[in-house]
């Protein structure tokens, strides 16, 4: 038996694998060590050598490359039918992927097609004596742990983007031996195929992000976001807003932090002009550097920065990039 994981490409480097893609693969290698069992990754494509020696360095033996002329995009419910006309082959015990948005989207169509239960954003999985797969995941935004154990076969699990990514204790092998797979995929499950336009950092996610610059109603306004665009930019991040900015319609809904938006967990999290309501915290408590820049010195946010900067955003913002640029 094995444990398949699903991974995806690292925007950002281009060649690599996404950093949530990298702690999905920690915990698949964890579950697997815990039964004796041995990791197998699948991915869109032809993996790329820096992803081969990634995959190789997180103990995977066997990556099955997903390729068909038909999958000139990403088609969610196609990626859905071909890691079910895997299983077959493959044989997993449990599939896993990233919580993201396309693994989230992608297991959700696996689910479906299969008949199964998926369980979402995982910390901690490993087989029971009793034969389950015994989890630990996030619940209410991440406000609490809860202990389950799933009796299905195979289990599926989203792995929550900042989960613990320390790599199972047997040594990884060499590099995985290569497998191609071409599904056979109807009309159907190509109805819906979404291309992605760059939006401020590129194709980078915002749930993927290394560095995210937010911006609330202190912004200003639509127009106020052009200088944290010119920011990410230049950290080579990604902007994100605070809920009151979609409702007021300045920004798309894929950009928001929170619990009804996406959660992210960057190396930095710059919050200008967010308050920080608790919605929004329990959507960005996972950053590992928070820096607040706000007038307002009550603010919410402002207690549970590691940095706060008291001031006017159309200053402070215009410094910092040129202070960057002069670095650069």
């Amino acid at each position: 038996m094995t444990v398949l994981c699903l991974v995806e490409p690292d925007a950002t480097a281009g060649a690599g694998l996404a950093d949530a893609s990298l702690r999905a693969l920690a915990l698949a290698g964890r579950l697997a060590e815990s039964g004796g069992e041995s990791l197998a990754a699948a991915l869109a494509g032809e993996p790329t050598p820096d992803q081969l020696a990634a995959l190789g360095s997180a103990g995977v033996t066997d990556v099955h490359a997903i390729t068909s002329p038909r999958l000139s995009g990403y088609a969610p419910a196609a990626f859905g039918r071909s890691i079910a006309g895997l299983l077959p082959v493959a044989a997993p015990a449990a599939i896993i992927a990233a919580a993201t948005d396309h693994g989230s989207e992608v297991m959700a169509h696996l689910g479906a097609i299969i008949g199964l239960d998926l369980v979402a954003n995982c910390v901690e999985a490993t087989w029971s004596d009793a034969g389950g797969c015994a989890l630990v995941r996030y619940r209410w935004a991440g406000s609490l742990l809860e202990d389950a154990v799933l009796d299905t076969s195979p289990a599926l699990l989203t792995v929550a983007t900042d989960a613990p990514g320390s790599a199972p204790t047997v040594a990884a092998g060499g590099a995985p031996k290569v497998h191609q797979f071409e599904p056979e995929l109807a009309d159907s499950d190509l109805l819906a195929e979404a291309t992605e336009s760059a939006v401020g950092g590129g194709a980078v996610s915002l749930a993927t992000a290394r560095v995210v610059v937010g911006g609330g109603r202190g912004v200003g306004g639509p127009e106020g976001f052009a200088p944290l665009e010119e920011l990410a930019d230049l950290l080579g991040g990604v902007v994100g807003v605070s809920r009151v900015v979609t409702s007021q319609g300045w920004r798309p809904h894929r950009q928001q932090v929170g619990q009804t938006g996406t959660k992210i967990a960057p190396e930095l999290y710059l919050a200008c002009g967010i308050s920080g309501a608790i919605q929004h915290m329990a959507g960005c408590q996972a950053a590992k550097h928070l820096v607040a820049i706000n007038t307002d010195p009550d603010a919410p946010i402002m207690s549970r920065a590691d940095y706060a900067v008291i001031g006017d955003l159309s200053q402070i913002i215009p410094a910092l990039v040129a202070a960057i640029r002069a670095r650069s």
